[in-house]
């Protein structure tokens, strides 16, 4: 019976090893549980991640089991094991995620303490082998997997030493080749919202007339800007525009202290990631450590249009660039805006009070701010007009961001990872733009903290002034989005709320007319974007 035992506990550590892939996969998502985002996740899905019904079922087997004293009891612990990891692997495949789990060498690391927490015990069970208790082995073990989450988060705080020396040797690694790349300069972007959108046309701006590398996407932390200068950066580049995030105060100041930028572009200040920030304030204080950590012949570009750029007093003595559209008393503004389905033109007037006509790809008004960002940088940088009208011209849609794409005769505005009030409300206005039937997929807004009911109320509302039909995703979390609607007076007939963002594409195809156009907004998942990308028709 013991050898049989020994069987089970193989057969019980090949199930822990892939139901950790969802925990790691959401630590992961969650910074490492930096700012303690990953503890929030638990707790704010706990319903769904601990189920009473799964631990009754543990209790009332491990019960089966004490009774059970021979080897039926191991056998039937194999198949029903063996039965969960298939029914999981079953439920994972239709999981729907925003980002895949990457199998980084600290995951990897973490699979392998994983691995030891739940074999340390089993071996133990193992070598005390006794048939008499073999009821309470099969509770402790079912227990240890049901709270796998949790194990999951020891696993991360044993690792944390191992992971400090990595880190700090993949720092000294960085600075040290930072510090030999003297002809280089750092351009830090930062902001709540449109920092992606921002790096990517400055890099096609600066491209022009300099050799430029760039974070690739999401490699804005710490680690990621370490890995991305140890990789590959090399020693002709003229530039390395670094992207930065932050959900906690002094998050900026550590990316600047690690890659020291002499020009930094601060985009829009909102309600991105509230949650772990705690305040606006924070936010405000947060998002200008960079503006602070510029040197004084280095360049600050700002928006003054953003009331909390406004309002924050600059302690730094670099030189500081101010952009808006609404706001005419800055180095350089956008008049003569005209946005159309097609793309964006405007008029860029400079604060010496010459004028250009600039044309883009890109979509709606937040944009604007963006190229207004590049262009007044790249001519502080020495670029002439025509190259930066070029550039700016060629620009290309990013993904997820307001491009557009086709799902059979769909039109698709893709607006998946945006998730921020001031970013869904230009959204809107370029949905409004198209010819033809308007319809809005959404799930609604996150990580804006004790204002989401509030923030998602008035999106609703705002909705409802936009759009035709609207596919609400996920009953209770839209309920402040379909209560926005209702006090607009939006057509209750023309409301459909789904558990299951995929059940979206045949009510899609449903509800669609002859010229359809769909806003795909917040924080959608990637297989939902895939699923468009496979099933799409030119």
């Amino acid at each position: 019976m013991k050898t049989i035992f020994l069987i089970t506990i193989i057969t019980y550590l090949i199930h822990i090893l892939i139901i950790s892939t969802k925990s790691l996969h959401m630590l992961q998502q969650n910074r490492y549980n930096r700012g303690y985002r990953y503890i929030k996740w638990i707790l704010k899905n706990f319903k769904a991640n601990f189920n009473n019904i799964n631990l009754l079922f543990i209790v009332l087997l491990s019960t089966l089991f004490s009774a059970t004293l021979n080897n039926i009891s191991t056998y039937l612990f194999i198949i029903i094991y063996l039965f969960l990891t298939y029914i999981y692997v079953d439920n994972r495949k239709k999981e729907t995620y925003k980002l895949p789990l990457k199998y980084t060498a600290r995951i990897k690391r973490l699979i392998i303490t994983i691995t030891l927490l739940y074999a340390i015990p089993s071996l133990i069970m193992f070598i005390t082998f006794n048939k008499e208790y073999i009821g309470i082995y099969y509770l402790i073990l079912g227990f240890l997997s049901y709270i796998n989450y949790f194990v999951v988060l020891i696993a991360n705080v044993i690792n944390r030493p191992v992971e400090k020396i990595v880190g700090q040797h993949f720092e000294k690694q960085a600075k040290e080749k930072l510090a030999s790349m003297t002809n280089m300069d750092v351009i830090g972007v930062t902001g709540s919202y449109g920092k992606t959108s921002t790096k990517n046309i400055l890099y096609d701006i600066l491209n022009v007339k300099y050799s430029v590398y760039k974070t690739p996407a999401n490699f804005n932390t710490p680690f990621g800007l370490m890995i991305t200068i140890n990789e590959h950066l090399d020693k002709y580049n003229d530039f390395f525009i670094a992207e930065m995030g932050a959900c906690k105060k002094g998050e900026i100041k550590e990316l600047c202290d690690l890659v020291h930028p002499k020009y930094g572009i601060l985009t829009r200040v909102g309600l991105a990631h509230l949650e772990t920030f705690g305040s606006e304030e924070t936010i405000q204080h947060t998002k200008f450590e960079l503006i602070e950590s510029l040197p004084e012949d280095g360049i600050g570009i700002l928006n003054g249009d953003d009331e909390k750029q406004l309002s924050y007093t600059i302690k730094n003595k670099c030189k500081v660039r101010w952009i808006g559209i609404d706001n005419k008393k800055v180095d350089c503004y956008a008049k003569d805006i005209e946005l159309t389905y097609k793309g964006t033109k405007f008029t860029a007037v400079f604060k010496d009070g010459k004028e250009y006509e600039f044309e883009t790809k890109l979509l709606g008004r937040n944009n604007i701010y963006n190229i207004l960002a590049g262009i007044t940088l790249g001519r502080e940088l020495g670029i002439s007009i025509t190259n930066l009208q070029k550039s700016v011209k060629r620009v290309a849609p990013i993904e997820h961001r307001l491009s557009m794409t086709k799902y059979y005769d769909i039109n698709i505005i893709d607006d998946a990872y945006n998730s921020n009030p001031m970013g869904c409300k230009m959204a809107l206005e370029v949905l409004k733009m198209m010819p033809g039937k308007h319809i809005v997929v959404t799930p609604g807004m996150i990580e804006v903290g004790s204002k989401e009911d509030e923030v998602n109320r008035e999106f609703g509302r705002q909705i409802a002034n936009h759009t035709d039909e609207v596919i609400l995703i996920g009953e209770e979390k839209t309920k402040p989005i379909y209560e926005g609607l209702m006090e607009s007076e939006f057509p209750k007939e023309k409301i459909h709320i789904l558990n299951d963002v995929m059940d979206a594409f045949p009510l899609m195809m449903k509800l669609k007319e002859k010229e359809t156009y769909v806003l795909l907004e917040n924080d959608l998942p990637d297989s939902f974007n895939e699923k468009i990308r496979s099933d799409k028709k030119w």
